[in-house]
């Protein structure tokens, strides 16, 4: 009889050994399918937004099982070509008004699915520290390609250093559309990587906000920011199949939870030009 209780002793302590040992096989199994995350690759270009991607929206899309990568491209055609053609996931570096007009002239299928947080064009300077300070005759640098260009004189306006015509199209505005210079600026165009450079040469410079983050000038120190119009802030970009994909809806929820937000306003991103839904 004691034999017989020790042998049913020793056998149940071989099943509870056993269901452990399987138990903890299991979770570990789980644990595993848990933390496997899928890649995706985001294309950027030089500026802020590929710092955003990985230092504020990856961290966020790993809590929804997606491990951010970047690719930086150097001018702004390739990251939608290279995202039509399954090269990369998505991309952030581009306006709406750009996306539609790209998308549109090139046939391609792609879809903004969120806004974040824009660095508009500011007004910079290394002589004065405020827009009061300007003397007549004082020289402005202002980028010379077509939309830039608008933007600044419309910046200028804003500040009423200037004065435009009535009815302008706001798209292609030039210099020939100025009425008025009361301060008689003298206005120099130049290619927009050169703004930064030329801030030692003029007294205030325009400068776009890809080219100024790069040249690591704060917008907190702008003498001025551009207050962004809708079809000017950034957009978070997938292929228009891709919209409703598991990928695109985790996109649109971290793009609009307060934990996106929250992180923005803790980081070199948090004088960025907000998303009118944030309002």
């Amino acid at each position: 009889m004691r034999r017989n209780t020790k042998w049913l002793l020793a056998l149940g302590g071989i099943i509870v050994v056993l269901v452990a040992i399987v138990g903890l096989s299991r979770a570990s199994s789980s644990q595993a399918s848990q933390g496997k995350l899928t890649t995706v690759k985001i294309g950027v270009a030089p500026g802020p937004y590929g710092d955003m991607a990985t230092k504020v929206i990856g961290p966020l899309l790993e809590k929804k099982g997606y491990k951010v990568v970047t690719k930086e491209f150097n001018d702004y055609v390739q990251p939608n070509k290279a995202l039509n053609s399954g090269e990369i996931d998505a991309n952030l570096f581009q306006h709406t008004l750009y996306l539609k007009t790209f998308a549109k002239a090139n046939h391609l299928k792609l879809s903004a699915i969120g806004e974040t947080p824009t660095l508009g064009m500011g007004i910079y300077s290394k002589k004065i520290t405020a827009l009061s300070d300007l003397k007549s005759g004082d020289t402005v640098s202002l980028p010379n390609d077509p939309s830039n260009l608008a933007r600044a004189l419309q910046l200028l306006a804003a500040q009423k250093l200037i004065t435009l015509k009535k009815n302008i199209n706001v798209a292609t505005a030039s210099t020939a559309d100025i009425v008025t210079n009361p301060h008689q600026l003298k206005i120099k165009t130049l290619d927009a990587a050169q703004l930064p450079q030329s801030m030692s040469n003029v007294t205030i410079a325009l400068i776009p906000g890809n080219y100024s983050w790069n040249a690591k000038l704060k917008p907190s120190k702008a003498l001025a920011l551009e207050k962004l119009k809708e079809d000017y802030k950034e957009v978070f970009v997938v292929k228009t199949s891709q919209r409703n994909s598991k990928f695109g809806k985790a996109v649109k929820a971290v793009l609009k939870s307060a934990a996106f937000k929250q992180a923005i306003a803790k980081s070199e991103f948090k004088d960025f030009d907000k998303p009118a839904s944030w309002q």
